[in-house]
């Protein structure tokens, strides 16, 4: 029997989302003062949250080199709040034009495209104000090194970048495997491997522990994206995505090729990355 098997993820995973929504509340509180509705509107896509899983791999990635998860729930909710903010924009009729968004109407259908266009404004911003109140004994070099993470995983060399080559691509509607997966790992991986590595630069990660993360993050990533686009092929066949362009048993075999790195690559963390390990087992055989 695996380790991960005697793991209970969604006891640890409803555990952690709770945790995560809690400092949600107290670092995007109510604002009895706020200018308009810009606040309510901002706390309209972060509450009620998803399975928070980007700051939840922070807590786990910290967790794993046996830090104090709290240690590092700033910067895991930096990530969600980015998060939320990509969601808010993505839903936008200049972008994808959703109506609605885990259930109920999307922020531009509520507050209208203007408010909800600063919504996301607001909320892509004040993740720097969230990341800041990282414990105060953290060097001013690994506070710096957080923010440059948050700014590459969410910025033009990652999230945006690849939302970028992505509506090029949709435009153009010729798109290869090798450029899917570029574009793939910027807009969908470059949050996932960002916050697994902010999760360890906070515990003080050695840098073989870290590249050994980086790695976990950027498997993890890969795998969350090629199950997503399985998930979407039973819908929509016709839709680009890994499935159409490599066949749903190759797709198959790429995630669970990738599972395997991610976990050989935590071999050395012992029993402390628990849950990092049944995450990524998880990833392989999630059904939502």
């Amino acid at each position: 029997m695996s380790r991960a098997s005697t793991f209970n993820l969604k006891e640890y995973l409803q555990a952690r989302a709770e945790e995560v929504d809690q400092a949600m509340e107290r670092y995007l509180a109510p604002d009895p003062h706020s200018l308009g509705p810009i606040v309510e509107a901002m706390r309209y896509s972060v509450f009620p949250g998803g399975k928070r899983f980007r700051p939840v791999l922070a807590l786990a990635s910290a967790e794993a080199l046996g830090c104090e998860r709290q240690r590092a729930m700033p910067i895991a909710c930096a990530f969600e709040l980015i998060h939320c903010f990509s969601l808010v924009h993505d839903d936008l009729p200049c972008m994808d034009d959703d109506d609605e968004r885990r259930g109920r109407p999307t922020n531009h259908k509520v507050y209208g495209e203007d408010v909800a266009l600063l919504a996301g404004d607001g909320l892509s911003l004040w993740a720097f104000e969230v990341a800041m109140q990282s414990p105060a004994d953290l060097s001013a070099a690994t506070l710096r090194s957080l923010v440059r993470e948050l700014v590459a995983a969410s910025g033009h060399p990652g999230m945006v970048g690849g939302q970028v080559i992505d509506l090029a691509a949709q435009k153009s509607g010729q798109i290869d495997g090798p450029q899917l997966k570029k574009i793939h790992a910027a807009k969908t991986g470059a949050l996932i491997r960002g916050s697994v590595r902010c999760g360890a630069i906070v515990a003080g990660a050695t840098p073989e522990q870290l590249k050994q993360l980086t790695v976990y993050g950027e498997k993890i990533g890969l795998v969350f994206q090629i199950t997503d686009d399985i998930l979407d092929h039973m819908e929509d066949p016709e839709a680009v995505s890994y499935p159409a362009l490599f066949g749903l048993e190759e797709s198959r075999k790429m995630a669970a090729e990738a599972v395997q790195e991610a976990l050989t690559n935590l071999e050395s963390f012992g029993e402390a990355a628990e849950p990092l390990r049944a995450l990524a087992t998880y990833l392989l055989t999630r059904t939502t």
